[in-house]
């Protein structure tokens, strides 16, 4: 009589369960990130205010001397070791992409057209940081996340097209090229912040600009501010430390624990935050269409948040 030996079943893996411990940082990773879109939301119609006064150079360029010097006041108390060669390239990446780029092209459009524009354009950044994450952080979004995030792209576009913005200007592709370079200092700076910090990110990120700018700049912004009032200075102040600084810390923070493109979804809100901002600051108009376009991308935010972001090994 034959023994039959017994078939073995494959057994498929299973799905890991979320842990307490990671749905706890994902949403530490989401409220650091707010806070940094929150900080950040005020930025464009401030500098709308600012570039009354100040050129868009100074207004956009300006602001990093004034947060290069804070941030090398904190790396000298922290005695921080210089960054490594590797960190060293990634960082130029981060402060051509937030330091510079984006304050000069964003300062640039801001002259010529409202905040409110401006800010509808800017809500493109989340995609765009997303697709940035894709070649350097090596994030690999789901269908989901992708179907929730051209849902809320397309209906700020909707938005845009429907107020009168469709209509292509100098000032959009300034405000493009503004996208593209916020995208990748935030991609770039999402992963180096895992290892070396938020903080020490921004901080090593305007350190680096800082004798580039120097030289350029120093001569035209002291001549601008000795013509600007005290709403101005109050301005200029909010955009050096807050936006070009602090605001950093707390959002770069929430791109490392939370992940590039989750966290990134945040940024959804923000274009309706300035506009609330512009209506509040600039007399701006805030109509029914902008509050519907809110809730239809803050559902879609919701939705996409849910979504798993695949790691690449």
């Amino acid at each position: 009589m034959s023994t039959q030996l017994p078939i073995e079943k494959q057994v498929l893996p299973k799905e890991q369960p979320i842990t307490p411990d990671q749905l706890h940082t994902e949403k530490m990773g989401l409220l650091y990130g707010f806070i940094g879109v929150l900080s950040f939301s005020l930025t464009l119609p401030v500098t709308k205010m600012v570039v009354t006064v100040l050129s868009p150079l100074s207004a956009g360029l300006g602001r990093a001397l004034i947060a290069a010097v804070l941030a090398a006041l904190v790396l000298l108390l922290k005695r921080v070791p210089f960054p490594t060669w590797q960190e060293t390239k990634k960082l130029f990446l981060v402060s051509a992409g937030v330091v510079a780029g984006f304050p000069f092209f964003s300062s640039w459009a801001m002259e010529r057209v409202p905040a409110t524009h401006g800010a509808v354009i800017i809500a493109l950044l989340p995609l765009a940081t997303a697709g940035a994450a894709i070649f350097f952080s090596g994030e690999r979004p789901t269908r989901k996340y992708w179907i929730s995030s051209v849902i809320a792209c397309v209906t700020i576009l909707a938005y845009a097209i429907s107020s009168g913005f469709g209509a292509l200007q100098w000032a959009d592709l300034a405000l493009l090229g503004a996208v593209i370079s916020a995208a990748i200092g935030y991609a770039v700076g999402g992963e180096l912040s895992k290892t070396m910090g938020g903080w020490q990110v921004i901080s090593w990120s305007l350190i680096f600009a800082f004798p580039f700018l120097v030289v350029p700049l120093t001569g035209p912004l002291l001549t601008d501010l000795k013509q600007a009032t005290w709403p101005v200075w109050l301005g200029f102040g909010y955009i050096s430390v807050i936006s070009m600084f602090l605001g950093f810390f707390a959002w770069y923070h929430g791109l490392a624990i939370g992940g590039v493109s989750k966290v990134s979804q945040i940024q959804y809100l923000q274009p309706f935050l300035s506009i609330i901002a512009a209506w509040l600051l600039l007399s701006e108009p805030l109509t029914i269409g902008a509050v519907l376009s809110a809730v239809i991308v803050v559902l879609a935010v919701a939705k996409g948040r849910k979504a798993s972001v695949q790691q690449k090994a």
